[in-house]
């Protein structure tokens, strides 16, 4: 199944998640870019923070928040030389 848009925008939401504390969140406002607002909403609807508007990651958004770290690193990182 391949990404669709929206998931991308979910997944790099996600990614601005800081995870050096437990105690630190995210406040997505409400002049933000429409389309971060809707990732924010559907990641709240899926469990994975706990405000609609960013607040914390639950013990799901941290799983995934790990899992979208090392795909994102794994896709970042310059293809073999061959």
């Amino acid at each position: 199944m391949p990404f669709t848009h929206p998931m991308l925008e979910e997944i790099n939401l996600l990614l601005k998640f800081p995870l050096g504390s437990l105690r630190q969140g995210l406040k997505i406002h409400h002049d933000a870019d429409p389309a971060v607002v809707d990732a924010a909403k559907r990641l709240f609807d899926k469990g994975i923070i706990d405000q609609v508007d960013g607040g914390y990651l639950t013990d799901l958004g941290h799983d995934l928040h790990e899992h979208a770290q090392i795909l994102a690193s794994a896709l970042s990182n310059s293809p073999a030389q061959e």
